[in-house]
């Protein structure tokens, strides 16, 4: 038996669905565990590109049973969408399953989320940057126990009853708040009891699925949604999601207990990206970082937002280590940074009053007030795609993938060198 748990190491979009698919290939169950569709992973499947939002990546194997778990939140009408442009092309998702306890993003959710991010604009002058799908309120909704689950979704007298009241409260929240026109409740309920007679077939106990599988000596795949820099809690607060995408939110999205995790694999680029507003330290406002941006195709899956682009950030990547319990490290992209000139490596960061970190600052405030200290490391040259073993990597390649281990803290075993999902080194 074997468990894996899949996370992204920095501010997100670092390839985790290319590592994923990979490993899915060998896994009899892949968990989406936290995070709706304000996440997006792109996968290369041959010669097809799947762009998926809440269906797990191993979709696209119909022996591997794929679970929507309880930490995550649905979009009924996004979900049915995405199984629908699958099934067109030829891709059958008889083997998903949902957590009855996932939680259903409604209509006032992405209302309230447009309306709260302009506020917060008008107030400040400076928005969280969500994409506006209702994540955050739906797990306000859930905090605060009033929520809408998949199990009631699938229960028409369930859904009229927590429409009404639910729905009530939320309008208050639209109109008497923000200002906003209230919604059609009756409406909304005929809308969403056709979305949960369609998906009421995939419903299930995402616990015991895991639980069984892990003990029937099943091979378990915890898939990550965004990164450690979004998390809650760790993450560059209030620039966060509202879930804990670190390796522990897979155990609390999911039910089942830490000791049923094996391994836990970060995953990172061999520079830095990251989509919405806060602090960014290694952050390229010039000609090299718009270079790394078109050469990585760094524009955002779900939004099409293009990705703000740095250098490697050792301090990032050394706190991603310690709040996951990094077991090992897959990096992509090398194949971008070939022959750009000198690399910098961020090692520490610098305050306005000269004190030096080495580890992440726990607020945002400090985020801000650092510069980065770098390492230079020379530069190195070549087409890197059809470099399989370590030692077909130039040598100067090797020798910043060596430096990047001892900077970080951590064995880098999966090498990206290309977007295809032939195109990576297994260490």
């Amino acid at each position: 038996m074997a468990s894996s748990v899949i996370v992204g190491t920095q501010w997100g979009d670092e390839g985790k669905g290319k590592i994923i698919d990979i490993m899915a290939k060998k896994a009899d169950l892949v968990i989406r565990s936290s995070g709706g569709n304000n996440a997006g992973h792109t996968v290369v499947h041959g010669d097809e590109v799947y762009k998926l939002h809440l269906l797990p990546s191993g979709i696209l194997y119909p022996k591997t049973t794929c679970l929507i778990g309880s930490g995550v939140v649905v979009d009924p009408k996004v979900l049915l969408g995405e199984i629908s442009e699958m099934n067109k092309r030829g891709v059958t998702c008889d083997n998903l399953r949902i957590d009855s306890r996932a939680d259903i993003i409604m209509p006032w959710h992405r209302e309230l989320d447009r309306l709260e991010e302009e506020f917060k604009a008008k107030q400040t002058g400076v928005n969280v940057g969500t994409t506006g799908r209702g994540i955050g309120p739906c797990y306000t909704d859930k905090a605060r126990r009033v929520g809408i689950r998949m199990y009631d979704l699938c229960r028409p007298e369930c859904l009229k009853k927590l429409v009404k009241n639910t729905g009530e409260l939320n309008n208050l929240m639209i109109e008497k708040v923000y200002g906003g026109q209230p919604l059609d409740l009756d409406a909304i309920f005929e809308e969403y009891k056709a979305y949960g007679e369609q998906l009421a077939k995939y419903e299930a106990d995402g616990s015991v699925i895991t639980f069984e599988s892990y003990n029937d000596g099943k091979t378990v795949l915890f898939e990550g949604a965004q990164a450690t820099l979004l998390d809650i809690d760790f993450g560059t607060y209030p620039f966060v999601t509202s879930s804990h995408p670190i390796a522990g939110g897979a155990c609390i999205g999911t039910g089942v207990g830490p000791k049923l995790i094996d391994e836990v694999i970060g995953v990172g680029k061999s520079y830095t990206t990251r989509v919405g507003n806060g602090p960014f330290p290694t952050e390229l406002n010039d000609d090299l970082g718009d270079l790394i941006r078109n050469r990585g195709g760094e524009f955002g899956t779900t939004t099409g937002r293009p990705r703000r682009t740095g250098w490697f950030d050792a301090v990032i990547m050394r706190h991603a280590v310690r709040v996951n319990g990094l077991t090992a490290l897959a990096i992509n992209k090398f194949d971008t940074l070939s022959g750009i000139g000198t690399l910098k490596v961020c090692v520490a960061y610098k305050k306005s009053d000269g004190t030096v970190l080495k580890d992440f600052p726990v607020t945002l405030e400090e985020l801000a007030d650092c510069t980065p200290i770098y390492e230079e490391i020379e530069g190195y040259d070549g087409d890197l795609s059809d470099c399989r073993k370590f030692d077909e990597l130039p040598e100067k390649c090797r020798s910043y993938i060596t430096r990047l281990e001892e900077l970080c803290g951590c064995p880098i075993t999966i090498i990206g060198v290309g977007a295809g999902n032939d195109q990576v080194i297994f260490r």
